[in-house]
């Protein structure tokens, strides 16, 4: 009989009880204060900020760095007629953030569409940022911006940004990431970023989205000021379904920030009663599926198939689903955008198999990393290669694979809960100085250049790095949950209850309960049969409740894990089940044991 996974603990979240029963006394069902007291501690939001998140919680964006000159240049570029270029990342964040930016300015703010230049790297061609490739070509192209903003990069690009500065273009910076031990590029006019050491703004976890629509929010605010604008011109909560978009697929916090869970709960208000193009197309794909806009939409539904146009293709095909005007436009492209989704499906899987064996090699040597190095891997899939490691192995990942330069490597590193992945990045590149040619990023995320002869040498100093961060403490794969429920709460009543704490993403995860259930029934679902579906009861009780279990078996046809009769341990979330117009409780699987 196959083990349903490698063994994985089951951790129990610590409840702080100052937060639980101070979220009783303000009438917090039971159930939601527990919750809420495995999340937060005392520097966390209020519980009502938490709850019920809104607008009026934004601060205003003139408290941000270089917020000032950057809205002084547009305006002047605006009244001149000049030249803008959007230059923003390829993934979900930098999209949205390039909506944001060009529907402001097209729709708003009376910007001709020929005055925007569209400046997006491609992933495997140019790599991430202000790159040498990107440069270049923007550099040789026979019009010139005068002006270039950035969005979800630009933090660690000084080189570049110089070398625009130099050729007279003015470069005004907005990010979200880390930026690097020698602080701003010097070279941009001005440089946005909430992570600034001299920024005021009260929330340093914003994405890049957030961070674009704040700029664009005080252009609008200053045109309006200054009677350059008329009075009655909409604000850009419109925006708002984008930014929301953005922010959950970049897994920036949900949980130490009121800011990005009020961006994020207007934004899907908003998307749900909209009736824009790209929306409705998103629906129709979906079909029966697609009862709401929620969170776990966003994160594991459309910002994966926005996401695989960059990786496996062309990041436009992404942009011009979410510009489009017309359903039937938008649904051309979101086909196109599902299909390279699948492909991306494909290459993954064969990844994932092709580094696990490396990885578990330096699991069993002892290593808390774990360094990839896949030959014939593809570039655009590294993160996700890195996470599927991550979850299953619990330890800080790179996964690398050649770069179009023959004297490079290109990777995508991904962490875990306490681990900075920037910070053990920078102690490296501290460390040994020239081993990497560049990189970026944050503290759960970021991705790196390095020279291919330091390969081995890499492995060993990120390994360094890494246990340096840790102290006495060993990494192993474990699960945090929310502890067992009553069995009166296992319920679609609950589910319903649970709902009122959206959105959850990262560091406000969705609930994840365990506990021991009879197995009444399994079988193999899907396309290529790899799930498991199961029918189970609690003890003393018949009353089957269904359950899925995606990606339970190694392959189609392997034997499954358990049979029916067994006592398993699972670690599952609380879902709907729409079939026929009929809803029903189902238990998402996130991991089972065989109780013996």
């Amino acid at each position: 009989m196959l083990k349903p996974a490698e063994k994985i603990e089951l951790r129990l979240r610590s409840v702080d009880r100052n937060i639980y029963q101070q979220a009783l006394t303000e009438g917090v069902h039971p159930l939601l204060a527990r919750i809420l007291a495995g999340r937060l501690n005392q520097s966390s939001p209020s519980i009502a900020a938490l709850i019920e998140p809104g607008l009026n919680q934004l601060a205003a964006p003139d408290s941000l760095a270089d917020i000032k000159p950057a809205v002084e240049r547009l305006k002047l570029a605006i009244q001149r007629g000049e030249t803008l270029g959007l230059l923003t990342d390829y993934d979900v964040d930098g999209i949205t953030s390039h909506v944001v930016i060009y529907r402001t300015l097209t729709e708003l703010l009376g910007v001709p569409a020929e005055q925007l230049l569209s400046l997006i790297g491609h992933r495997i061609d140019d790599g991430y940022g202000v790159s040498d490739s990107l440069t270049n070509r923007i550099l040789a192209a026979d019009k010139l911006p005068s002006v270039i903003i950035t969005a979800d990069c630009g933090s660690s690009d000084e080189p570049r940004i110089a070398r625009l500065k130099a050729a007279g273009i003015d470069v005004l910076v907005t990010d979200h990431h880390t930026l690097p031990k020698s602080g701003p590029p010097a070279s941009a006019y001005a440089v946005i970023n909430p992570t600034r050491t001299d920024c005021n703004y009260p929330d340093k976890t914003l994405a890049g989205c957030g961070v674009a629509w704040l700029l664009m929010s005080a252009l609008r605010n200053s045109m309006v000021q200054e009677g350059l604008l008329p009075s009655s011109t909409p604000k850009l909560s419109y925006l708002l379904p984008f930014v929301a978009l953005g922010t959950v697929a970049d897994c920036v916090s949900l949980g130490s920030s009121a800011i990005n869970r009020a961006l994020v709960r207007a934004g899907l208000q908003l998307m749900n009663a909209s009736n824009e193009a790209c929306w409705q197309a998103f629906r129709q794909l979906m079909g029966k599926r697609q009862e709401a806009f929620t969170a776990s939409t966003l994160g594991f539904q459309l910002g994966p198939r926005i996401n695989a146009s960059s990786r496996m293709a062309d990041p436009y095909e992404a942009l011009q689903y979410l510009l489009a005007k017309y359903p039937e436009t938008a649904a051309q492209h979101l086909e196109l955008l599902d299909s390279d989704n699948q492909q991306r499906r494909t290459v993954e899987k064969e990844m994932v198999q092709a580094a696990l064996q490396g990885a578990e090699e330096q699991v069993a040597a002892g290593m808390q990393s774990l360094v990839a190095y896949l030959e014939e891997g593809h570039s655009g899939v590294q993160g996700i290669v890195a996470s599927r490691l991550v979850e299953k192995h619990g330890r800080p990942t790179v996964v690398l694979t050649p770069a179009s330069d023959t004297k490079h490597l290109v990777a995508s590193a991904r962490s875990v809960p306490g681990i900075s992945i920037h910070a053990a990045l920078q102690r490296v590149d501290d460390m040994n100085p020239g081993m990497l040619v560049r990189f970026g990023g944050h503290q759960a995320a970021a991705g790196l250049t390095l020279w291919r002869e330091r390969l081995v040498d890499f492995q060993q100093a990120f390994e360094r790095a890494i246990v340096l961060q840790l102290g006495e403490r060993k990494l192993a794969p474990y699960l945090l949950t929310d502890g067992e429920l009553e069995p009166n709460l296992v319920s679609l009543e609950a589910f319903n209850l649970l709902k009122k704490l959206e959105p959850y993403g990262r560091e406000f995860e969705a609930p994840l309960f365990e506990g021991v259930f009879h197995l009444a029934g399994i079988r193999a679902v899907g396309a290529d049969p790899i799930h498991l579906q199961l029918d189970l009861t609690l003890a003393n009780d018949t009353n089957l409740i269904k359950a899925i279990w995606f990606r339970a078996l190694p392959q189609a046809g392997a034997d499954f894990p358990f049979q029916e009769g067994d006592q398993v341990r699972l670690a599952y979330r609380l879902e709907e089940n729409v079939f026929r117009g009929r809803t029903s409780l189902q238990l998402m699987i996130s991991y089972a044991e065989l109780v013996t």
